[in-house]
């Protein structure tokens, strides 16, 4: 059945936001683009530090390149394992109390890494700060969802998207002006404040919502995907670290945790309150939205990480440089995602998203070619066309994913969404890490010969492990060497990422949906909708 809408989108049978709501929905849309802010900002201003946090005390914490993708990984992994269970609690608690609460531990776990005194400390306090974040993020979707009419969701989704644009150019550059000023901790410390501002925002602007028939929670659900994503990472970090995956300890990790996700699958398909409900995966052009998803951040992820070290040890760029150098992929990204949807109104969702997939391989690929004295406006280009790519996969993935399942279950389809995105992140740092540190351990190995026996396997970790044992050794004739290493385990690193991304432009060409039929009008033109 179908009625005509006014222009606000709500059917002539009445609205279903209420009016009070309905006034200030961009005002609450901005203040869950704060709270999304601060969880992104974290990992984007942490891309930057890793160089400086991997530098010795006291400048840094003298991480290892295996300490540092833990570091970023035991905020991913909690995350994304939790984010499933975050949504559900919030359908049955409130989502409200659930976004205050993540907020609360969020900011709490900031201050407490930024007072780590070892990589240990600071992998437990990012695990903490992941606990938070896991809160916030399907909170924020799902409210917006809740407070906007379903004609107004597209725009508002794609001003959210845009809003990890922001949040991307902020990171670097806020990142870069704090550590040339300051110690590395406060990378972490800058959240408090924003923590604070949006919480009482928050108090006073959003409403509460909720699932009126909420699903239980699925605690050993929960627990099963953790342990076997945990032990998946740690055996594709450790294979990378000792450039060896036929090592028995690195093949039997890897071995269990396939083991136990498997395991979580026969479970969830079994249990009669999932924490995945595995039936919706039978609808084929949401697995597609969500396996595109996945598969972008598993590429993007690995490509960020070596990134880093490509702009500060190879180029000499300090962080600040650095986050500035990363600009215009958060331009482009800020420019372009609140426009996508102008794209799939024209031309569709099959082939806006694929065009964006094929652009993010392109620019991957394009790492491929970089040397240590390429012209820096090329990688510009490459960073603001990355940016376009996302843009143009992100705002509509999510908006498929997000119209998929039934407003009421828009935590569900919020954490879904997010959950793919930092597994498919964590493991593309885990999977691209491990073949960036094989390939360099494989070329760097033969020049190690001029260092004491015992400096070598540390010294070929990574170019920074190398860099930093030269300079503490006096042994300048490692640094030319230790350039073209990394150099070629980059280009090695960016051809993986580029074809794990064709892999997603074919998926969603053969998967999502494509143009769709103009909308249906009334004899005075206006636009009809279906009703619920």
């Amino acid at each position: 059945m179908t009625s005509p809408a006014d222009p606000a989108g709500r059917t002539a049978s009445g609205p279903r936001i209420p009016e009070a709501v309905h006034r200030r929905r961009w005002a609450i849309l901005g203040v869950l683009m704060l709270s999304l802010l601060i969880v992104v900002l974290d990992n984007s201003i942490l891309n930057v530090a890793i160089k400086t946090i991997s530098t010795p005390a006291p400048t840094g914490l003298g991480a290892t390149q295996s300490e540092l993708e833990w570091a970023i990984n035991a905020y991913t992994l909690v995350f994304a394992g939790l984010l499933f269970s975050a949504g559900l609690l919030g359908d049955r608690l409130g989502r409200k109390k659930v976004l205050l609460g993540g907020l609360a531990v969020f900011g709490i776990g900031s201050a407490l890494a930024a007072t780590s005194g070892t990589p240990t400390e600071l992998i437990a306090f990012r695990a903490v700060m992941g606990l938070g974040a896991a809160f916030v993020m399907p909170a924020t979707l799902a409210v917006l969802m809740n407070v906007f009419e379903r004609d107004e969701q597209p725009k508002a989704i794609g001003i959210w998207a845009g809003g990890v644009g922001l949040a991307i150019a902020i990171g670097p550059i806020t990142g870069g002006l704090l550590l040339d000023h300051f110690w590395w901790g406060s990378v972490f410390l800058i959240n408090v404040p924003i923590v604070l501002i949006a919480l009482a925002l928050m108090v006073w602007l959003v409403p509460d919502s909720r699932d009126p028939n909420p699903g239980r929670i699925d605690p050993v659900g929960v627990v099963l995907s953790v342990v076997g994503l945990v032990l998946l990472v740690y055996g594709i970090i450790k294979g990378g670290q000792l450039a060896d995956f036929t090592d028995p300890a690195v093949l039997a990790t890897i071995g269990a945790g396939v083991v136990v996700l498997a395991g979580f699958v026969v479970f969830e398909k079994r249990s009669d309150h999932p924490s995945i409900d595995v039936d919706y995966f039978k609808n084929r052009v949401f697995s597609a939205a969500i396996a595109a998803i996945a598969l972008v951040f598993f590429a993007l992820m690995g490509v960020t990480f070596f990134s880093v070290f490509y702009t500060q040890s190879v180029r000499g760029y300090s962080p600040l440089q650095t986050g500035l150098l990363m600009l215009p992929l958060a331009v482009a990204q800020l420019i372009f995602a609140p426009r996508a949807r102008l794209l799939v109104d024209r031309f569709g969702n099959k082939a806006t998203t694929t065009g964006g997939m094929l652009i993010i391989a392109a620019t991957l690929a394009a790492f491929a070619g970089f040397e240590a004295d390429t012209p820096i406006w090329i990688l510009e280009v490459v960073f603001f066309l990355m940016g376009v790519g996302m843009a143009h996969i992100m705002t509509p993935v999510s908006v498929v994913i997000m119209q998929a399942l039934p407003r009421e279950k828009a935590g569900s389809a919020s954490a879904l969404s997010n959950t793919f995105r930092q597994v498919g992140g964590a493991l593309g740092i885990a999977v691209l890490g491990s073949v960036l540190s094989t390939a360099y351990r494989g070329r760097i190995e033969d020049e190690l010969g001029m260092l004491p026996a015992g400096a070598r396997h540390t010294a070929g970790e990574s170019i920074e492990a190398t860099l930093g044992v030269a300079e503490k050794l006096g042994v300048k004739e490692l640094v030319v060497p230790a350039h073209d290493a990394f150099l070629h385990a980059m280009h090695v690193t960016a051809l993986c990422g580029a074809g794990i991304a064709l892999v997603g432009a074919v998926v969603v060409a053969l998967f999502l949906p494509g143009r769709q039929p103009a909308e249906q009008k009334d004899a005075q033109g206006r636009e009809l909708v279906t009703t619920e």
